[in-house]
């Protein structure tokens, strides 16, 4: 059976201020797809993903993105996790002031609403919650403090990947999820994402770290330089990226 298109990406180029960032991109992810990307600092992998969810510091210049056939720049921020994609930032911002409870459970009712479905009381939630705490190895009171403030990276971490299993998105991003976090958490955390992801959702990896690919069964590795995706291929494409750096790939094109 043909795979359903998540997102496809065609000739973008986008800008900060003026400076280009994306040039010419594209890409196309189906569902149930686990995409990998990498590339040297300043080569646009995060821009790229701040692009899909809307951040306003990037200019699109040209270009079409498409999410579930839905033109994604006709969309605001909020429709855009609405219709299901989702990013785990690379670096979270603080909320003070309000409770990771009281922010999960906002979040996850607002989403019951757009969908139809009843709101789940305190109560409800507070059980639900506590499941995926325990997947993640967090104690409760992680629920009392407030959103990301005093935590460490790794903490931060823990807390978007919470987010996202209790939103269930069609497309996840994640950004250097493997940052600030040791191997042990890192293997959970892939394998917790792995278990709980819908079968039809599809998953994009920003990341510098290739052993993360040891605990991921990824369908494409793509190498991102100066804002262009300039090399796609499986597994054995890391193994020549160890071997030769960016460099040679570049040379070898």
């Amino acid at each position: 059976m043909k795979k359903k298109i998540i997102l496809e990406i065609n000739k973008l180029s986008a800008s900060i201020d003026t400076t280009p960032i994306i040039n010419d991109l594209d890409l196309k992810i189906h569902s149930n797809e686990i995409h990998i990307i990498m590339g040297p600092n300043g080569s646009g992998k995060s821009s790229l993903a701040k692009i899909l969810v809307g951040h306003p510091s990037l200019k699109l210049e040209k270009g079409v993105i498409l999410f579930n056939e839905k033109n994604l720049m006709a969309l605001t921020p909020e429709q855009r996790a609405n219709e299901g994609l989702f990013l785990a930032f690379q670096y979270p911002l603080e909320i003070p002031g309000i409770t990771n409870y009281d922010f999960l459970k906002m979040a996850y009712n607002e989403k019951q609403k757009l969908e139809g479905l009843n709101e789940l009381t305190p109560l409800e939630f507070l059980n639900l919650v506590q499941l995926h705490l325990q997947e993640l190895k967090i104690p409760t009171n992680f629920l009392n403090r407030d959103v990301n403030k005093g935590f460490s990276g790794g903490e931060k971490k823990l807390n978007e990947i919470l987010q996202m299993l209790l939103l269930k998105p069609k497309l996840i991003i994640l950004d250097e999820i493997d940052s600030g976090i040791d191997l042990d958490n890192i293997k959970l955390l892939c394998d917790v994402i792995i278990k709980n992801k819908e079968s039809d959702s599809s998953i994009i990896i920003i990341t510098h770290n290739p052993k993360l690919l040891n605990y991921l069964n990824a369908n494409y590795i793509h190498i991102l330089i100066k804002g262009q995706i300039i090399k796609t291929g499986s597994l054995e494409l890391i193994e020549t990226l160890e071997k030769g750096g960016y460099d040679y790939l570049i040379k070898k094109g």
